[in-house]
Order: structure tokens, then C-alpha cells, then sequence
């Protein structure tokens, strides 16, 4: 199991999906909007990832609401979602991680595995965040030799 040492929280790398982006500007949910907040302000002592997959899904809101989510993404480092990611998501799904109707929470955790994030930060608590993914995703990782990785909510940072 490949393993990496963290010291700090300035050492950790943090994945966000699209719902944290979109939690940020959410008013339908204003208790999750302002958690989001708080958890934005402190993210400078964090590496930020996330991946051209979560760029996509945010491109697909309105244009005016889009352009403020992909304004959110300056500073981070974007993963390209590529072969090998496909591949693992494939096996996520394949071992019931997720549905494969939501292969697209397949590739997010794959990007965060393969991008060696140390956390991928969710709000979906559907597929995503919750205990059976996180011990699933951590089973199938360390059968093929690949780092482990918490799945936590923004408050859980």
C-alpha cells in the first residue's frame, strides 16, 4: 500500500467535488451555505484539488452562477480525468461503491485517490459521505496497493 506522510494540516490535500462549489452560493439551504463559508475561510492552509470532471458539472448551472463556482477554483490543482481514473472508478462501481447510474461519484473518488488527496470534501451525503463508501473505497484501495482516503463533509475539516 503505497503510504504518505502528513504532517500538519498545511501538508493535507484536500479534493472537492461540485457540491462544495455549489454549497457555497446555495441559498435554498442557508445553514449549509454559511458552514460552507466558514470551511472556505479557512482553507489557506490546505492544498486544494479538484478535477476538470467537477469543472464540467459546474459549467452546467447558469451562466452568471457558473462563472461565480469557477471563480471559486483559482488556486486549486485540477486533475484531468483520465484512463487510469476511469478505470478505477469502473472498479468502485463494479464493487458497489457507488451505483452505476452515479458513475460520476465513482470519478470524483477516483480522481481524489489517484490525485492523492488525503480527503475529498462532500456534501453528498447520498452516495459520498457516509461509512460504508468510506470503508468500501478504503477495502478496494488497499487490495490494490492504493493510498487510503477519508470522505468528510465540510464541518468535519
Amino acid at each position: 500500500m503505497k503510504t504518505r506522510i502528513v504532517i500538519g494540516a498545511a501538508n493535507m490535500r484536500l479534493y472537492f467535488d461540485t457540491s462544495v462549489f455549489s454549497a457555497y452560493y446555495d441559498e435554498r439551504t442557508p445553514e449549509r451555505l454559511r458552514m460552507t463559508r466558514v470551511f472556505w475561510d479557512g482553507l489557506t492552509r490546505y492544498a486544494k484539488l479538484s478535477s476538470d470532471l467537477a469543472l464540467e458539472e459546474l459549467k452546467q448551472a447558469p451562466p452568471e452562477l457558473a462563472q461565480k463556482m469557477l471563480s471559486l477554483t483559482v488556486g486549486f490543482t485540477i486533475i484531468p480525468i483520465d484512463d487510469e481514473i476511469k478505470a478505477l472508478a469502473q472498479v468502485y462501481v463494479q464493487n458497489n461503491v457507488v451505483p452505476s447510474k452515479y458513475f460520476a461519484d465513482a470519478l470524483h473518488i477516483a480522481a481524489a485517490v489517484i490525485g492523492e488527496a488525503d480527503i475529498l470534501v462532500s456534501w453528498n451525503f447520498r452516495h459520498l459521505v457516509k461509512r460504508s463508501t468510506r470503508l468500501l473505497v478504503n477495502y478496494i484501495n488497499a487490495k490494490r496497493g492504493l493510498p487510503s482516503l477519508e470522505i468528510l463533509a465540510p464541518p468535519e475539516i
